[in-house]
């Protein structure tokens, strides 16, 4: 019994470790974008948007997919106490994923022509070229994340990830700042960009290579002399079990890049067939690629509180502990509802002022309005996915994310035409829906009962309402008086920072004295202490 209760808190203590690095390297991730765009322009951005899907791939590879196979067979061998099985594990899928890193990179390599044909724009296969290099360096991390991971130590994994970013994002700025003083072209800035993730991955591979080094830990993964002839039939079981779980898992974990990668492959190439002029084609869809940030920092803050309750989730399935795994499943839900819905309409509502906040000028306001919405399908269906593989599903949730691709691609070719650089905004909102959609009728099988209890719903929607009204009316008597200063771009900043706390403070307020959380659910917030305060004397426990 105590050894259950150990492991169960070394799992949620793990899962936790790795939630944080996911979201420090996903807010990285965002707001580099934001001074990158500022250097290089929307024709730059445009360039580097449309490469970067495919970098965003061997990311996942290298952290969500192969390492969590990895980690789970190994667990499981060392469980058994079987020494020379567990290193068996480790040099068959250190081979695999060569093998695999290696395909991946020929087909990307070689493949550039083809691709940047496809796209459109003949200029960007060397940019891919340098992406494919990622392949051949994402193996060594996969295998070493999920070792560390399997012995129950996230921290490498955690610091890797977190160094790799940081290391990537100087690499871009720095680059980008110093090719275009220099004034090289800005297909040549980009490919300095993407030599970023280059800089990061071998960041990433040292960082793990030292945590072996320091604990001296190269024997106990090292294989032992014909290993490999004597388990031929053993390799073959691992080989499929990486090929199989992992990709599930990483597909997963693709749902943004899908939408990103369709983008890529038909926005630009459907706006010049339908009559654009090329460089204007190029800094329209730079313009509409400003919306991956806010998206990725929406979602960030949407999915933060929610997924750090997925360990508890685990724990609670690890524990056999029903009524408490179906509580933190409905709070997790009712979490991603709630910060999904606000953060979606709060952004379109001050979407002007964030817009020259943050990228100079109003381009694109209402398109990028039309995809701050995207952050409430974004945040539920991640949400849900992570508790689905919590659970120990992963084959539905990875189908779901995989229709996501074809349904943008189609509806691009027949929205784009129909309305410009609009149309890939609503295709992207449908298509995000049809999965939520997708993913929420499998969840509610599974579950087995109500996902979500409807009557907070209306609380949810006061709130939202009354913080959109909020705001706008805010935007309307500060657009008058920045106007008269004649401070553009300082006052917009102002006016979304102002924006976010009023907003954000009536909607929290409705959210926390309309009873949408139980002072028992506030406490597993952080500052959840402070949260209860707002509750009213009578409503505290």
């Amino acid at each position: 019994m105590q050894k259950s209760i150990h492991q169960s808190k070394a799992v949620f203590k793990g899962a936790f470790i790795l939630t944080i690095a996911a979201i420090v390297t996903k807010i990285l991730s965002a707001f580099y974008r934001i001074p990158f765009q500022n250097i290089v322009g929307d024709v730059g951005f445009y360039i580097y948007q449309q490469v970067y899907p495919f970098y965003g791939m061997a990311v996942v590879l290298s952290t969500t997919g192969f390492p969590v196979v990895i980690s789970k067979l190994y667990a499981e061998q060392k469980e058994r106490g079987d020494d020379i099985r567990s290193r068996l594990l480790l040099f068959a899928s250190f081979l695999f994923l060569q093998v695999f890193g290696f395909i991946c990179f020929l087909i990307l390599y070689f493949g550039a022509d083809g691709i940047a044909r496809w796209m459109d724009d003949s200029h960007l296969a060397i940019l891919l070229r340098v992406v494919a290099i990622v392949f051949l360096a994402f193996p060594i991390s996969s295998l070493l994340r999920g070792y560390y991971q399997a012995i129950g130590d996230m921290v490498p994994t955690a610091i890797s990830q977190v160094g790799e970013q940081s290391i990537r994002v100087l690499t871009i700025i720095f680059l980008s700042s110093l090719f275009m003083a220099k004034g090289y072209s800005l297909y040549l800035v980009g490919g300095g960009a993407m030599f970023g993730s280059i800089t990061g991955s071998i960041i990433s591979a040292i960082i793990l290579f030292m945590f072996l080094r320091i604990r001296k830990e190269w024997k106990i993964i090292m294989p032992v002399r014909g290993m490999f002839q004597n388990y031929k039939k053993e390799v073959g079981a691992i080989w499929r079990a990486l090929f199989f779980q992992g990709l599930m898992i990483c597909l997963s974990g693709m749902l943004m890049i899908f939408i990103q990668m369709a983008d890529s492959l038909n926005l630009y190439s459907l706006l010049v067939a339908n009559g654009m002029e090329a460089e204007l084609a190029k800094g329209i869809k730079g313009i509409f690629d400003r919306g991956q940030p806010l998206i990725q920092l929406g979602t960030v803050a949407a999915t933060s509180m929610s997924l750090t309750l997925v360990p508890l989730i685990t724990r609670a399935r690890l524990a056999s502990k029903p009524v408490e795994l179906y509580e933190h499943t409905q709070l997790a839900l009712k979490v991603s509802v709630v910060v999904g819905v606000g953060a979606s309409a709060g952004l379109w509502a001050i979407i002007e002022p964030t817009n020259i906040m943050l990228f100079e000028n109003r381009s694109g306001s209402s398109v990028l309005g039309i995809l701050s919405f995207v952050i409430f399908f974004t945040s539920i269906i991640s949400t849900v996915i992570a508790i689905m593989q919590g659970m120990g599903k992963v084959l539905f949730p990875a189908f779901a994310v995989m229709i996501v691709f074809p349904l943008k691609y189609l509806l691009n070719i027949i929205l784009i035409p129909l309305l410009g650089i609009m149309g890939a905004a609503v295709s992207s909102l449908i298509s995000l829906a049809i999965v939520t959609l997708v993913l929420m009728a499998g969840f509610r099988k599974m579950s087995g009962g109500p996902i979500l209890v409807n009557g907070f719903l209306r609380t949810v929607l006061a709130a939202t309402m009354s913080m959109v009204l909020l705001l706008k009316g805010y935007l309307y008597i500060t657009d008058y008086f920045f106007a008269s200063f004649g401070m553009e771009r300082l006052g917009a900043a102002m006016q979304a920072i102002g924006a976010v706390v009023c907003g954000g403070l009536l909607f929290l307020s409705i959210i926390i004295r309309g009873r949408v959380f139980r002072e028992e659910e506030l406490a597993l917030f952080p500052l959840g202490s402070k949260l209860i305060h707002l509750l009213g004397r009578k409503d505290r426990g």
